[in-house]
């Protein structure tokens, strides 16, 4: 896996020193796993990213045609902006304004990944898109329909051939070219990463060292560093929403999973309001105040949440709560939010310009 890394920072590395290019090569550095990170769980070996096959894979996520009527792309509900997630929305507005019953995870880190969605429904990032597009509250299209208005785009067959070899256009290759554009998107230059990485002019405040140890002491078993997720699923006292979404259960089929859902990540939190699987808080006050005194019991409650006295959260006072508050905004990542090179792309007379 190593080597796989060393070869993309090669490849990248020549096409960035190559002169008369555009823009793209030289902002494109491949996927380097960073320094303050765990090995990834996504399979490079079969689906190694080039400059070609992101540029495609960009391309598609700001692709409306993947709709059925060719309004919605995947870039609608994971807006940048918003580290990737549906700003402002509760739970996503798809196809004709329909509603779905879940807020769209960001997408952030996906290389990490073991499974996707809230109640990890796919196992396999190159098969994540096909959820979206079949789901009739957000694309409402079939994936055979999506590939023939791509072969039929003045602009695809030419792409898909720079990026595989032939203009041959496959829904394998169709979502390997997805799969590279969000592998890209990664997310590790926040303060917080700044400081573990012991870079020159970094610190965290007092403050700011006091909610890092009060989040080591009550948070990191289920937000563990440095992905400040665990990737596991678990009830974490939410009462039933009106639609009663039972998350992890309806993919496990296992009561034991009910009203469990993923744990998402803490980064970029103060971006992806609003929170929680159905988007039912708008702050980061009402998230931690749910913690602290709001959470409702049920047989599959975390057993993190039973305290010794019987009672049901995390004891937090309100200076303590105000420390975690400013140690969750060190893992704000505004070079995330403004990287060029994931931005939507700018369409010229049928080629991409940035």
């Amino acid at each position: 896996m190593k080597k796989i890394f060393v070869l993309i920072g090669i490849v990248a590395l020549v096409w960035a020193c190559k002169k008369g290019e555009d823009s793209i090569p030289e902002l494109f550095t491949g996927f380097l796993k960073p320094s303050n990170f765990p090995e990834p769980t996504y399979n490079f070996s079969r689906n190694m990213i080039t400059k070609e096959g992101f540029e495609l894979g960009k391309r598609l996520f700001y692709e409306p045609r993947l709709s059925r009527n060719n309004t919605v792309a995947c870039g609608s509900c994971h807006i940048q902006s918003a580290a990737f997630t549906h700003h402002g929305h509760d739970v996503s507005h798809g196809i004709d304004d329909r509603l779905g019953i879940r807020n769209p995870m960001p997408i952030m880190n996906m290389a990490w990944q073991k499974e996707f969605f809230w109640d990890g429904g796919v196992f396999d990032l190159d098969l994540a898109a096909v959820n979206a597009i079949t789901n009739p509250v957000e694309m409402d299209e079939t994936v055979p329909n999506v590939l023939r208005k791509l072969r039929a785009h003045p602009d695809y067959p030419a792409l898909f051939k720079k990026a595989f070899g032939t203009d041959e256009i496959t829904d394998a290759r169709f979502f390997k070219a997805l799969s590279q554009y969000m592998l890209m998107a990664v997310s590790n230059n926040a303060k917080y990463d700044h400081v573990m990485r012991k870079e020159a002019g970094y610190a965290f405040t007092e403050q700011e060292q006091k909610g890092y140890l009060f989040y080591q002491k009550n948070c990191s078993s289920c937000h563990n560093e440095p992905l400040f997720t665990d990737r596991s699923y678990r009830n974490n006292g939410l009462s039933p929403n009106r639609a009663n979404d039972t998350g992890r259960d309806s993919v496990t089929l296992n009561p034991a999973d009910r009203y469990k859902f993923k744990v998402p990540s803490l980064r970029n939190i103060s971006y992806t309001a609003p929170y929680m699987h159905d988007g039912r808080f708008l702050t980061l006050n009402r998230v931690i105040e749910h913690y602290r005194t709001g959470m409702v019991d049920s047989p599959t409650l975390d057993p993190n949440f039973r305290q010794a006295d019987g009672s049901l959260g995390i004891k937090m006072s309100d200076s303590e709560k105000d420390n975690l508050i400013a140690f969750l905004k060190t893992l704000d990542d505004r070079d995330f939010l403004t990287n060029k090179l994931l931005a939507e792309p700018e369409i010229n007379s049928g080629f991409v310009v940035n």
